[in-house]
């Protein structure tokens, strides 16, 4: 048997090293920029998603259809049992998600445009699953947010593990609903979950203010999660033209909008607000500048693709692209990466599945799957 050269030894080692290292990363960059595999098309808008269980994958369709998608298979059903919705411009069958306790009460939530007077206004309510319908169906809070345009609806959902529910709501295309407590609508609002008021809610007995308001000044809120291990609510809404912000949601706080903002008009370069910051108002912890139109946000905590445990996820509607935020151990942004570009679809919705793979919606009714 020939055996090796000993002077060579250094060589074929940091080859071998080098060959390590590239593969390592190479198999990060695949698990990240791999093109996602479709496993469902030809449906509305999948507006949002939860997975009932490991292989099954709840999901709404603004014109105001739930549909449930086996993911081995591909196959699709549709539930009955739903009402109404107002299904116009960006209004009908919003967020769907199941209750910290579902595998006990069997709670599925959801927000909506509900039809009130010819007007639509953002509402809460949970059902159960029986067989291929919804029953049970409880309207929770039907909120006060009418106006006269289509537009800013939010809206989605996050449980805090404490017995509370968050859902967050668009000023509806009405600027200085933002600064108003006598209206939910730009706002995020806080219940317990069977709909009541938390005692501890910072408005609860304040005159000319609503109770379920946690936090307000938002402009269209697309995106909520709440991460449990640092008990923090995560926020990612819609500016203007550019402007588009993730915020850190505290108790009571305003987040400045329409007075602040780091937007400009649709009509002209012409900025909105007095100022990007103000005394008084809490600024974002990150801004992007073009906008990229956010659709949802997504805490990530699989093992499929560990580099991004922690890591905040967003859909990109106008920019087209899955972007992550790299949070540092206080909870700042530490970096940001645009995925998925090549796909040149409206990413929607995110789901993570129990196997950590994550699936996406697109506006051109698909829904993908990512793993590595």
């Amino acid at each position: 048997m020939k055996l090796i050269d000993p002077s060579r030894m250094h060589w074929l080692r940091a080859l071998l090293l080098g060959w390590l290292l590239t593969a390592a990363g190479l198999s990060a960059a695949a698990a990240a920029d791999r093109r996602p595999e479709p496993v469902a098309e030809g449906l509305g808008i999948p507006w949002g998603m939860v997975f009932q269980d490991a292989g099954t994958l709840l999901f709404t369709e603004r014109a105001g259809r739930v549909g449930r998608l086996d993911t081995a298979s591909g196959e699709v059903s549709y539930l009955d049992g739903v009402p109404e919705v107002y299904a116009e411009g960006q209004g009908g069958l919003l967020d769907i998600a199941l209750a910290p306790d579902h595998a006990e009460t069997g709670w599925i939530y959801f927000t909506y445009a509900k039809p009130v007077d010819g007007q639509g206004a953002t509402a809460l309510a949970r059902a159960r699953l029986s067989g291929d319908r919804l029953v049970d169906w409880q309207e929770l809070i039907v909120t006060q947010s009418r106006s006269d345009t289509t537009r800013h609806f939010g809206s989605r959902i996050a449980f805090d593990g404490s017995g509370h529910l968050f859902f967050g709501i668009g000023d509806r295309g009405v600027r200085p609903n933002g600064q108003d407590l006598t209206t939910h609508a730009g706002s995020v609002l806080r219940l317990n979950l069977d709909g009541s008021v938390p005692e501890d809610n910072p408005f609860v007995g304040r005159k000319n203010a609503l109770p379920e308001i946690w936090s307000y000044g938002h402009r269209n809120p697309q995106g909520l999660v709440y991460d449990s291990e640092h008990e923090r609510l995560w926020l990612i809404e819609h500016g203007p033209r550019g402007g588009d912000e993730i915020n850190l949601v505290e108790r009571g706080a305003n987040y400045g909008w329409p007075v602040v903002s780091h937007g400009q008009e649709y009509w002209g370069p012409v900025d909105v607000g007095e100022a990007t910051s103000k005394p008084g108002m809490t600024d974002p912890v990150k801004v992007y500048i073009p906008s990229i139109a956010p659709g949802s946000l997504l805490l990530y905590s699989g093992r499929a693709f560990p580099e991004w445990q922690g890591d905040l996820l967003a859909g990109a509607l106008k920019l087209r692209h899955l972007n992550r935020v790299s949070l540092d151990a206080d909870g700042n942004p530490a970096g940001e990466e645009r995925l998925l570009q090549d796909l040149n679809e409206r990413i929607r919705a995110l789901a993570e599945s129990p196997e950590g793979w994550l699936y996406l919606s697109t506006d051109s009714g698909r829904i993908y799957r990512l793993r590595p």
